[in-house]
């Protein structure tokens, strides 16, 4: 008896499994999210079960011109297509929804499923993700996969309501304008201290010459100004030299201010000239340091300011710290040339001079 009434409940599901898989397949959704901060939602539509009508009144026409892929005879029909779908398909992302592009995926109107992909941006700061159809289709799976990650998440939804909100993996979202600018002013700053030794050299070289604040401000604005110039340009890509010059070009900055310290008593006229000619080369230093770390699409411009203000603010805690610490206490000493400038600029010249070989010789 029992063994009958399994048979009979394996007939009855094996029959209902052909209907449930053909009303289930209406439409898979497929979103995909990249590193990138884009995304591409694919929209798999079974054309066979899309309701009478299908070919309504539409808020998205076809695109003018041929559609690729396309027979001229069927492009009213996988236009009518195109229009039905995306008049009832919503991308959300933390409950605002957002207008992405539209394309079909290899197009072809023969075929018993088609594929529209819609594709956009991640807003900055996105945490929930929603895709949702007002087409009462019945059931359709959506299937949610994030770069770099092997495990794809799937949910159930019913075609009519509100989507169901997927949480985003934090490596797809971009950053918010105020994130940006705040790790990239930290990058600028850091660069400068601890990190960047060749520059801070500079910076003192630029500082020991002179007991005034004036001229050295005056030296530091020539130099912030000729950074900014390279680092645009660098990083914009209008012009650029490589490592293994502008890196040697640098300690040879340094050695030169370092002895120009020792030779002159008194800050030159054609000084801010040199400071600004050996800050084109720093900028390109700097451009390095953000290739390697990457500048966001979306805040392109944000984070190369971000940085450039904390190179300044780097650049102005050393100089303040030297006016501190040497310069406020012993700038009015008779022996504060010879004994504090000519021999920190000596040994500031050494050590640039052994940067200078060690980058171009080993």
């Amino acid at each position: 008896m029992r063994g009958r009434r399994a048979r009979a409940l394996l007939g009855v599901l094996l029959f209902a499994a052909p209907v449930l898989a053909h009303e289930l397949g209406t439409i898979r959704v497929n979103a995909e999210f990249r590193k990138d901060g884009t995304y591409a939602v694919d929209c798999v539509v079974d054309r066979e079960h899309l309701p009478p009508g299908f070919a309504s009144e539409a808020r998205y026409p076809p695109k003018a011109g041929r559609i690729r892929g396309v027979r001229r005879q069927d492009e009213a029909v996988v236009g009518r297509l195109l229009a039905e779908v995306a008049d009832h398909v919503h991308v959300t992302f933390d409950g605002r929804e957002e207008r992405p592009s539209l394309e079909w995926v290899r197009p072809d109107p023969d075929a018993a499923e088609l594929t529209l992909r819609l594709s956009g941006e991640v807003p900055p700061g996105a945490s929930l993700f929603a895709f949702s159809n007002d087409r009462k289709l019945g059931s359709y799976l959506l299937t949610v996969r994030t770069e770099g990650v092997a495990e794809a998440h799937r949910q159930w939804q019913e075609g009519g309501e509100e989507g169901l909100a997927v949480v985003l993996a934090a490596r797809v979202v971009p950053p918010t304008r105020r994130q940006v600018a705040w790790t990239y002013l930290k990058l600028g700053f850091t660069h400068i201290l601890p990190k960047g030794t060749d520059h801070i050299l500079f910076v003192l070289g630029i500082f020991l010459l002179s007991i005034r604040l004036k001229p050295v401000l005056l030296q530091v604005t020539a130099f912030t100004v000729a950074h900014t110039i390279t680092l645009a340009l660098t990083i914009y890509g209008v012009f650029s030299l490589k490592p293994a010059m502008v890196e040697p070009l640098i300690a040879v900055s340094i050695v030169f201010v370092a002895v120009e310290n020792i030779l002159s008593a008194k800050v030159s006229p054609w000084r801010v000239a040199v400071v600004f000619g050996f800050g084109l080369l720093h900028g390109m230093g700097f451009a390095g340091v953000l290739s390697e770390q990457g500048l966001p699409r979306t805040e392109f411009l944000t984070a190369l300011l971000s940085f450039n203000l904390g190179v300044e603010g780097g650049q102005l805690a050393v100089i303040l710290s030297a006016f501190l610490l040497i310069g406020l206490p012993f700038r009015n000493k008779p022996w504060y040339r010879s004994r504090i400038v000519i021999p920190a600029s000596a040994v500031i010249a050494s050590i640039g001079l052994y940067w200078a070989i060690q980058r171009t010789f080993l």
